[in-house]
């Protein structure tokens, strides 16, 4: 497991009406990645943007752009999103047709690969594929909308997953319900990159952001201090 963690606040609950300032202060703020959460209406029941959108916002910082794809057949637009300054493409097990296909493709266009599984997904969809992986995303809630609770029974998920990855070189990455208070957690079971949303956010400017991702750091060590004891 990684030593330190990575905080990655959707932008999936910022100010669309100023996303390119949000970005910059969240950035500034102390966040390692920034996550887009791309949805198409019809994967999930909502819409947020497209590679335009990143095109646009990439400018806005230099940190890693990490897209998560609750679209069906993400294949198809892979490249759009990696031209569009996606350093990381995280596409649903369950979206997918050709798995093992799509994520060759990621790669092949020069980003890192992940995949994600929705709660009630087992982590068997991985089995066949952790030899293509840089991320592993355990869905912590059904994805769609932010500000949702976690969902309990996804815990012990990630632990079985966090079993499943071993020694190998690849993130494992929690979203959903993802704050100071379940991280620990979380982290015990052994995410090492954390999705942060509407904890972040509703923070109310870089001064709250900072605030909260201290926060999230604080309790991620305090759970790696209890372990090592």
């Amino acid at each position: 497991m990684a030593s330190q963690p990575v905080i990655a606040p959707s932008i999936l609950s910022a100010d669309f009406s100023r996303l390119g300032e949000e970005v910059a202060a969240v950035d500034r703020a102390g966040a390692d990645w920034i996550h887009l959460d791309v949805m198409d209406g019809r994967f999930v029941p909502n819409i947020t943007f497209g590679p335009p959108v990143v095109k646009a916002l990439r400018p806005s910082s230099a940190k890693v752009f990490d897209a998560h794809l609750m679209i069906v057949e993400p294949e198809r637009y892979v490249a759009d999103f990696v031209a569009a300054g996606c350093d990381g493409v995280t596409v649903h097990a369950e979206a997918c047709t050709h798995l093992d296909r799509t994520l060759q493709l990621i790669r092949e266009r020069g980003a890192k690969a992940g995949v994600a599984l929705n709660p009630a997904t087992s982590e068997e969809a991985l089995a066949y594929v952790l030899d293509r992986l840089d991320l592993v995303l355990v869905m912590t809630v059904n994805p769609g909308f932010g500000g949702q609770s976690l969902v309990p029974a996804t815990i012990e998920k990630v632990r079985r997953v966090r079993a499943l990855i071993g020694e190998r070189p690849i993130r494992l990455q929690v979203d959903g319900g993802v704050s100071p208070a379940t991280i620990g957690t979380l982290a015990d079971a052994g995410a090492d990159s954390f999705v942060a949303g509407s904890a972040v956010f509703q923070g109310g400017g870089e001064a709250g952001y900072a605030r909260t991702i201290g926060l999230l750091r604080d309790a991620w060590g305090a759970e790696r201090a209890v372990k090592s004891s």
